[in-house]
């Protein structure tokens, strides 16, 4: 493993590939994040989002989710906040194109079991590119989706890896920003109408 602040060496990059990371997860979340598939720099480290320039940890702040921005090396504080992150695809690869469309379709499947176990709020999918292939929805649009998982909703947000030239850093917030708006929205309605959150920790 390496520290928050070091840049793992070329030959702990290359150890990294095709191995896989532990999800940040518990059940009850608000928000369960899914990312594509760990990069290099993430099996390096044991860290989600890990590589600088990723804007995830960023726009989680900005988009008001959490008080301040966490570092990658901070992970497991998302769990207080009832986030958590997983991923679509567990093997780590340098780019997401290395995954092969078998490979999306058996981590959708396996993620809609994880979903039903730990039963989040909301599911939200980093990427639409690897919503429409792990779903088979190829005409999926960015935000909320019409089918969810079991009491679970889906949204989809931009996929924030650097390499996302189509959105800058304050459109990817303002879409997680969306989401959080529509959960506090949901939250405040149960609220309002006396129901409560199945006993989640807080």
């Amino acid at each position: 493993m390496t520290t928050p602040f070091r840049r793992p060496t070329a030959d702990e990059l290359a150890a990294a590939h095709g191995t896989t990371i532990p999800d940040v997860a518990a059940p009850g979340l608000r928000v369960l994040f899914c990312g594509i598939n760990p990069g290099l720099w993430s099996g390096a480290t044991g860290r989600h989002f890990a590589r600088p320039g990723n804007r995830f940890w960023p726009a989680l702040h900005r988009s008001g989710f959490t008080p301040r921005q966490l570092r990658p090396d901070e992970q497991q504080e998302l769990l207080a906040y009832r986030l958590g992150i997983t991923n679509v695809v567990a093997r780590t690869t340098a780019r997401a194109d290395e995954l092969t469309a078998a490979e999306y379709r058996e981590g959708g499947a396996a993620l809609v079991g994880r979903v039903t176990a730990l039963r989040p709020r909301v599911l939200a999918v980093l990427g639409i590119g690897a919503y429409r292939a792990a779903f088979g929805r190829p005409k999926a649009a960015v935000g909320p989706q019409s089918e969810g998982i079991g009491a679970t909703q889906v949204w989809v947000l931009p996929n924030p890896s650097g390499l996302n030239a189509h959105y800058t850093p304050e459109a990817i917030a303002a879409e997680f920003r969306r989401l959080r708006e529509a959960v506090e929205a949901a939250e405040a309605a149960e609220g309002a109408a006396g129901g409560g959150d199945d006993g989640a920790p807080g």
